[in-house]
C-alpha cells in the first residue's frame, strides 16, 4: 500500500523547479503500486494539507486517468482493487472540494465516465439524484458539476444508437430532478435577493443547471423538455434581464461575474434551440430577439462583458440567417437602428483594445487575424453585419457606405486626432466588401460587386502604407487589408507591394512587424490559379539576395525578442515566415543556406532548454526539414552541423522534441548517400530504440518507427545477428498488437521482411505470421483487417518486375507462392480461409487508390501462382472481386499524388501542442512503402494484370461465361 505521507512529501517537491522532474519520476515509480491512485485521491481531499500540494495531487490523479485508466484493447492499466474503490468514492469526494480541485477531478470523472458509463457505472445517476439536495447548496452545487462532467461529453460527439440509448436512461432519471431543482433554484434566487452569500451559491448552482439544460438537449430535443419548453424558457428569459448589485461589480472592469456568465450560458442554449428546434422554438424567437437587444443596448463596454456581448451577437446573427426571420431586419430603418446601436458601439476600439496592443501585442494579434477572437465583440459584429447584409446586399451596403464615407470626412478634417474613425471606416469597409468567410489560405475568395476593393485600396489603404500615420493602428489596417484581399489583387500588384511591405520589418512596432510577416506568409502560399496544385509565386519570381533579406530580417526580430526561452520562441509568426520563404526559395539559397542552417540550430538550442511554444517549436523544425529536402546533396555536412543539438535533445530528454529529432535522423539517413558508411551514431542507437522507456511516451511512437526502419533499410546487415533482430521483431509485436499502432506494426515489418537478409529471418517467419493470425483471431478491427489484406499484397507484388528490370526490393524473392507456403505450414488450408472470411468480405471497402492498385496486382499474382492450393470456388470469387475493383471508377484514372502538392496541403496544420500527440513534421513525411510506384495509371496496371490474369485463363474464361459484369469488363481489356 503506498504510503500517504511519502505522496505528500514527493508532491511537495514537484511544486520546487530544481526537484520537479526528480519528483515526477518518483510519482511514476509509484503508479503501478496498489494503492497509489486511491491515496492520491485521499491527500486530494485532506483539508489538512496545503491546498497547493492538493491541487498538484489533483493534477496528477486527472493526468493518471488520462493515461492509464483503460488501454486501447480496454484493459486496466491501474490496479482493479484501486479502480473499483475509485469509482466508489470519487463522487462523494469531489462534492466536498473547493473550486480550483472540483475542475480537475470533474475532467478525471468525466475520462473515466468515457470508458466505463453507463454499462460499467450503471449506478451513478442514481448516487448523483440521491445526493441532490436544496439544504446545503455547496454540496448541490458538487452534484451537478459531477452531473455536467459526465454529461458534457456528449456535445462533440457524432448521433448513434449506442449514445442516444444512454442519453435516454439518463433523462428516464434525471430530467424531473433537474427540472426541479430548476425551478426551486429560481424560487429561492426571488427570495434571497438580499442575502449577498446565499445569492452567490444560488447562482453558482443556477449556472451549472444551464450548462447541464445544454448538456441534455445537445444531441436532441427531447420529449420531456419540449412538453416542459415554456417552463423552462420562462426562467432562462428571466435571467437575461436579471441585475443584482450583490453580484454585479460595475466598477470592476475586466473579471466576468456569475450574472455575465449565466446570461453568456443562456445565449448559448437559446442558439442552439433557435439553430436546431426552430419549430419547437419558434413562437420563442422574437421574444428573444427583444430581449437580446435591449441586452445589447444595456451592456457597458467593460472587457468583462465581452463574451456576452458577443455571444449576444452571435444568436441575433443566427436569427438573422432564419428565412421567416429575415423580414424582421430588412427595412432602412431597422438597419440604421442596429448599425447605431449595435454594430458601430462594437467595432469602435476601446482603451482596453488600445492597452492590449501596446501591452499584450501577440495576443492582440492572435485575436484578430489567426481568428481567435471569435468571442470579441468585433469579429461578432462583423458576422452580424455580414449576415444582415447576405439578406438584402443593396440596402446594407448603401446605408454603410454613408457611414464609410462620413468616418473618412470626419478623420481628413483632423487625421492626428481623428485617426479611429479612418479605423473604423476601413472595419466597416472590409465586412460589407467580403463575401463569405476568410479562408486561411487565400484570404476572401469572392467580394460584394457594389463595392470596389482595388479603389478603395488605392485611395485609402496605399496612404498609408507607404507614409506616415497618426497610430500604428492605421498601419496595421493597411497591412491587414492587403491580408484580407489578397486573392483579389492580381500576382504583378502583389510583387509592387511586397517591398512596401517588407519596410514593415524596420518598424519597431511588435503588431506592425508581425502583421507584415503574417500577410507576407500568407501571399507566398497563394495558389496559382490556373493550376491549384502549384504555389502562385516561385523561385523564378524573386532574386537570392531579396529572399535572404528577408530571411536576416526575420532572424534580427527573433533574436531581438529576448535572450529568455520564453521570449525567444513567443512569435510564431515570425517562423512561419521564415518556413514560408525557404519553401518557395527552393534551392535558390545555396550561397548562404548553411548560415541560414546554423541560425536555426543557435534558436532550437536556446528554446530547448525550456520549449513553451509548440508552434514557433514546430516551425523551426520544418524550417530544418526544407533545408534538408531543398539540398539533399549536403546531407553529410548536414547532418555533422546538425547531430550535435540533435543528439543532444536525446541525451538531455527533452521530450518535447526528441519525436523532431527521430524524424530529422530518419529522412538524414533515408537520403544519405548509399556508398557511404552508416554514421557510427545511428548503430548505437539500435539498442536505446528498442528499449521499452523510449516507447512509453505516444508521441514518440511513430518517429521511432520510422528512426529504426530508416537504420533497418540503409544497414540491414546490422541485424543480421540474434543480438539485433529479436529486439526489433519484439517492437513489431509490440505496435502490432495494438489497436492504435498497428498500422506502424506493418511498416515496420515491411521493411524487416524486405531489406533484412532472409536467411537470418527464416526461423521468425512462422512465429511472425502467427502473431498476426492471433491479433486477427482475437482481437480484429477494420482498420487490421484491412492493413492485414494490403501487407500481404504488398509482399505479392514485389515479384513484378518493371519493363523486366526485376524489383529492386525483392533482395529476398518474395513471391506469392512463398508467402501462401509459409500459411499452409503454420496449417493446411489456412490462406483459403484468409481468403474467403477476410479478404472476399473487406475487399469493396477500400477507397485509397493506391491499395486498390496493390490489390488488383497482389491477389492476381496470389492466385495465377497458388491454384495447387486454391479451391475453384475460391480462385472464381477472388478473381470477379478483382476485375470489378480494376473496372471500378476511383481507379479510372489513377496516377501518383504530386509529393509537393500533398505536403503544401498539409504544413498549415494548426493542430500543434506538446504533450502525448504526435507532431509530424509534413515538410519530411514518408509516403507508405509502394513496391510498384512505377505503375502510374490505369493502362500500366492493365497491361500487368493481364500478364498474370493470362497465366489461369480457364478462370477467365469462366468468369466470361457465367458472369455478365464481369464479362464486359475481360472483354474490354481483350482477355
Amino acid at each position: 500500500m503506498t504510503d500517504v505521507q511519502n505522496v505528500i512529501q514527493v508532491l511537495e517537491q514537484s511544486l520546487t523547479p530544481q526537484y520537479a522532474k526528480e519528483a515526477g519520476t518518483l510519482l511514476k515509480s509509484m503508479e503501478a503500486q496498489q494503492g497509489f491512485a486511491i491515496t492520491l485521491l485521499h491527500v486530494i481531499a485532506n483539508n489538512n494539507v496545503a491546498l497547493p500540494v492538493r491541487l498538484a495531487g489533483a493534477l496528477y490523479f486527472k493526468n493518471l486517468i488520462k493515461r492509464k485508466w483503460i488501454n486501447e484493447n480496454g484493459e486496466y492499466q491501474i490496479p482493479l482493487e484501486d479502480v473499483n474503490m475509485i469509482k466508489a468514492e470519487i463522487v462523494s469526494l469531489m462534492i466536498t472540494l473547493p473550486d480550483s480541485l472540483q475542475i480537475q477531478i470533474g475532467e478525471a470523472i468525466s475520462l473515466i465516465a468515457e470508458s466505463e458509463f453507463p454499462d460499467m457505472w450503471s449506478g451513478l445517476i442514481d448516487e448523483l439524484i440521491s445526493k441532490l439536495t436544496l439544504d446545503d447548496l455547496q454540496v448541490n452545487k458538487g452534484v451537478l458539476k459531477v452531473a455536467h462532467s459526465i454529461f458534457k461529453r456528449w456535445r462533440p460527439l457524432f448521433r448513434s444508437d449506442e449514445l442516444f440509448l444512454e442519453i435516454k436512461m439518463v433523462l428516464d432519471k434525471f430530467a424531473v430532478p433537474f427540472l426541479e431543482m430548476l425551478k426551486n433554484i429560481d424560487i429561492m434566487i426571488d427570495a434571497s435577493v438580499q442575502d449577498a452569500s446565499k445569492l452567490k451559491l444560488l447562482f453558482e448552482n443556477l449556472l451549472v443547471l444551464i450548462k447541464i439544460y445544454y448538456d441534455l438537449n445537445c444531441q436532441d430535443i427531447p420529449e420531456f423538455f419540449e412538453d416542459n419548453i415554456q417552463i423552462g424558457m420562462t426562467i432562462l428569459f428571466k435571467y437575461l434581464k436579471f441585475h443584482s448589485p450583490l453580484l454585479e461589480d460595475e466598477s470592476e472592469d475586466d473579471e466576468t461575474d456569475l450574472v455575465i456568465q449565466v446570461k453568456v450560458n443562456i445565449c448559448e442554449l437559446i442558439q442552439l434551440y433557435t439553430t436546431r428546434y426552430e419549430d419547437e422554438f419558434k413562437k420563442f424567437i422574437e421574444p428573444s430577439i427583444q430581449i437580446v437587444w435591449d441586452l445589447l443596448n444595456n451592456t457597458s463596454t467593460q472587457p468583462k462583458n465581452d463574451i456576452l456581448v458577443s455571444k449576444s451577437l452571435q444568436y441575433m446573427t443566427c436569427v438573422v440567417n432564419l428565412p421567416n426571420f429575415k423580414h424582421l431586419f430588412a427595412n432602412e430603418d431597422s438597419i440604421k437602428q442596429i448599425t447605431e446601436k449595435i454594430i458601430l458601439p462594437n467595432i469602435k476600439l476601446r482603451e482596453s483594445d488600445l492597452e492590449m496592443f501596446e501591452d499584450d501585442p501577440i495576443e492582440y494579434t492572435r485575436r484578430d487575424l489567426e481568428g481567435s477572437d471569435i468571442d470579441s465583440r468585433r469579429r461578432s459584429a462583423t458576422e452580424f453585419l455580414k449576415s444582415l447584409k447576405e439578406a438584402d446586399e443593396t440596402l446594407v451596403t448603401n446605408i454603410i457606405m454613408n457611414y464609410i464615407n462620413y468616418y473618412i470626412g470626419v478623420y481628413n478634417e483632423d487625421p492626428t486626432n481623428n485617426w479611429k474613425f479612418k479605423d473604423i471606416a476601413i472595419y466597416l469597409f472590409c465586412s460589407i466588401a467580403s463575401k463569405g468567410s476568410i479562408t486561411s489560405s487565400a484570404g476572401i475568395t469572392s467580394t460584394n460587386l457594389l463595392v470596389d476593393v482595388i479603389k478603395f485600396f488605392g485611395e485609402f489603404i496605399y496612404p498609408d502604407l507607404v507614409g506616415n500615420v497618426a497610430s500604428p493602428i492605421l498601419k496595421v489596417d493597411s497591412i491587414k487589408y492587403i491580408y484580407i484581399f489578397r486573392n483579389q489583387l492580381t500576382k504583378e500588384q502583389l510583387i509592387e507591394t511586397l517591398p512596401l511591405l517588407t519596410t514593415n520589418f524596420s518598424d519597431i512596432n511588435y503588431v506592425v512587424y508581425t502583421y507584415t510577416s503574417i500577410t507576407i506568409e500568407k501571399i507566398f502560399s497563394l495558389r496559382n490559379p490556373m493550376n491549384h496544385q502549384e504555389l502562385l509565386f516561385k523561385k523564378s519570381d524573386f532574386s537570392p539576395e531579396v529572399l535572404n533579406n528577408l530571411l536576416i530580417s526575420l532572424f534580427k526580430l527573433i533574436t531581438n525578442l529576448g535572450t529568455t526561452p520564453e521570449k525567444l520562441s513567443e512569435n510564431e509568426f515570425l517562423m512561419k515566415c521564415i518556413m514560408r520563404i525557404l519553401l518557395i526559395s527552393e534551392d535558390a539559397l545555396s550561397n548562404s543556406i548553411t548560415s541560414v542552417l546554423q541560425e536555426l540550430i543557435k534558436i532550437v538550442d536556446a528554446i530547448s532548454k525550456n520549449p513553451s511554444n509548440p508552434k514557433f517549436s514546430h516551425y523551426t523544425f520544418e524550417c530544418i526539414c526544407i533545408i534538408l529536402r531543398n539540398y539533399q546533396s549536403n546531407i553529410p555536412h548536414f547532418f555533422e552541423t546538425l547531430k550535435g543539438t540533435l543528439f543532444n535533445i536525446l541525451g538531455q530528454d527533452i521530450q518535447e522534441f526528441i519525436p523532431y529529432s527521430f524524424q530529422i535522423l530518419a529522412y538524414i539517413i533515408e537520403n544519405y548517400p548509399k556508398t557511404a558508411a552508416i554514421p557510427p551514431e545511428y548503430e548505437q542507437l539500435v539498442k536505446p530504440l528498442c528499449s521499452p522507456q523510449v516507447w512509453e511516451f505516444k508521441g514518440n511512437i511513430p518517429a521511432v518507427k520510422r528512426l529504426l526502419s530508416s537504420i533497418v533499410r540503409y544497414n540491414p546487415g546490422h541485424f543480421n545477428s540474434t543480438e539485433y533482430i529479436t529486439p526489433v521483431l519484439g517492437v513489431f509485436q509490440k505496435l502490432v498488437s495494438s489497436k492504435i499502432h498497428d498500422t506502424l506494426g506493418f511498416e515496420l515489418l515491411e521493411n524487416i521482411l524486405i531489406f533484412i537478409d532472409i536467411n537470418f529471418i527464416q526461423n521468425f517467419l512462422n512465429e511472425i505470421f502467427i502473431i498476426l493470425l492471433t491479433r486477427l483471431k482475437n482481437f480484429k478491427t477494420d482498420k487490421f483487417v484491412k492493413r492485414f489484406i494490403v501487407f500481404l499484397c504488398k509482399i505479392s507484388c514485389l515479384q513484378i518486375n518493371n519493363n523486366n528490370i526485376p524489383n529492386p526490393l525483392n533482395r529476398n524473392n518474395w513471391s506469392s507462392n512463398r508467402l501462401v507456403a509459409i500459411f499452409e505450414s503454420i496449417q493446411g488450408g489456412l490462406f483459403e480461409q484468409i481468403l474467403t472470411n477476410f479478404v472476399l468480405m473487406m475487399i469493396n471497402q477500400f477507397n485509397n487508390i493506391t491499395d486498390k492498385k496493390l490489390l488488383v496486382l497482389g491477389l492476381t499474382n496470389i492466385v495465377a501462382d497458388n491454384t495447387h492450393v486454391l479451391s475453384a470456388e475460391a480462385m472464381n470469387k477472388t478473381m470477379r472481386e478483382v476485375v470489378l475493383l480494376l473496372n471500378s471508377t476511383s481507379i479510372q484514372n489513377y496516377k501518383a499524388a504530386d509529393d509537393n502538392y500533398e505536403m503544401l496541403l498539409e504544413i498549415d496544420n494548426e493542430d500543434l501542442s506538446f504533450g502525448s500527440s504526435f507532431n509530424k513534421l509534413n515538410i519530411i513525411q514518408l509516403k507508405p512503402l509502394d513496391p510498384i510506384d512505377f505503375v502510374k495509371d490505369k493502362a500500366s496496371l492493365v497491361v500487368l494484370f493481364k500478364e498474370n490474369a493470362s497465366k489461369i485463363q480457364p478462370i477467365v474464361d469462366q468468369l466470361k461465361t457465367t458472369d455478365q459484369e464481369c464479362f464486359q469488363v475481360l472483354n474490354s481489356l481483350g482477355l
